[in-house]
């Protein structure tokens, strides 16, 4: 029996009822079981499945059996055939849902500035997610306005709309990349701005993603990975960050806007102080050298210079032998 995939439907609607029309025992011994329709997210599409309660049974993952084209949910207890009432996780679907979503608007600001196309993407709520381009290499300028453009997207607060097509409507929308299916083809639109064939979990409104930040753009082989975290995530990065910087401020009587500036003083006169300590200890080195050359002692015509160290350098040790 086909499993009612309603997440695609609807991804605000986190508690339902349904049947268990099936159990099931995995390879590795976990147990599953198999719902007439569901609202839970299976791994796929580069995001992460759902967590929940099904009868207050725990629901640890959820994936799509291929080969009967329904979904498992994996349990940590046993369920019995019949109707069940299931509930799933909302900050762990509102964070992926934000993930999944900013890295579609985010693809489609890359593409549009740069030209490179997304070809693979890594959603996650609780660490940065991913997507690799086709490039190795990008400007920090291209990252900062495909990121700010996002984010206007973003303050314009879109629909975002998912709907089903047929490959003849297909032809009629401008999607980034063609599906991988060719029969019941979800499109999610990003109101007027992006199209793409996707079965993920995604917000209302682009409003709901809260705000996107890169962080950093990596080469990986021949590709280029951007790092990027959004929503809620990226709120908890800027309050670590900010009670970390506004601390530091105070221990230096100084605003948190001004350390950046402070660390790169510092860092200038660190490197002339050790600049003038090198030369202060070639000099020193140079003075102990004349005195052990001045004690040394004469056998069979050759001046042997006696000395024992602990804890030296050894470049300082090797600068002391020259001077000798």
């Amino acid at each position: 029996m086909n499993s009612q995939l309603l997440y695609q439907e609807d991804s605000t609607i986190l508690e339902f009822a349904a049947t268990v029309v099936e159990k099931v025992t995995l390879p590795d011994g976990r147990k599953g079981v198999v719902l007439d329709q569901s609202y839970f997210y299976p791994t796929g599409g580069g995001q992460e499945h759902d967590t929940g309660e099904i009868d207050s049974i725990r629901v640890v993952d959820v994936f799509e059996d291929e080969g009967k084209s329904h979904l498992v949910h994996v349990v940590d207890g046993e369920i019995n055939i019949g109707l069940v009432k299931a509930r799933i996780d909302a900050e762990r679907r509102v964070r992926h849902m934000q993930h999944h979503t900013a890295q579609h608007l985010l693809t489609q600001c890359l593409m549009r500035q740069t030209g490179f196309e997304t070809v693979s993407a890594n959603i996650n709520g609780y660490s940065p997610s991913t997507l690799d381009i086709v490039t190795t290499q990008i400007s920090k300028s291209d990252l900062d306005q495909a990121e700010l453009l996002a984010n206007r997207i973003i303050y314009e607060d879109r629909p975002v709309k998912t709907y089903i097509v047929s490959p003849a409507e297909l032809q009629t929308i401008p999607v980034r990349r063609p599906p991988k299916v060719t029969e019941n083809i979800r499109i999610v639109e990003i109101d007027g701005y992006d199209y793409s064939p996707c079965g993920g979990t995604h917000v209302l409104r682009t409003g709901g993603i809260g705000l996107v930040k890169v962080l950093k753009a990596e080469r990986q082989n021949d590709k280029l990975r951007v790092y990027f975290i959004a929503g809620l995530q990226a709120l908890e990065v800027f309050m670590h960050m900010y009670d970390s910087l506004s601390n530091l401020a105070n221990q230096m009587s100084m605003n948190w806007q001004d350390i950046p500036e402070m660390i790169v003083r510092q860092a200038e006169q660190l490197s002339t102080m050790q600049k003038e300590l090198q030369v202060l200890r070639q000099a020193g080195v140079r003075y102990e050298a004349r005195d052990l050359a001045s004690a040394a002692e004469e056998h069979a015509g050759v001046r042997l210079v006696r000395a024992q160290f602990e804890h030296r350098p050894v470049g300082e040790l090797r600068l002391l032998a020259e001077e000798l």
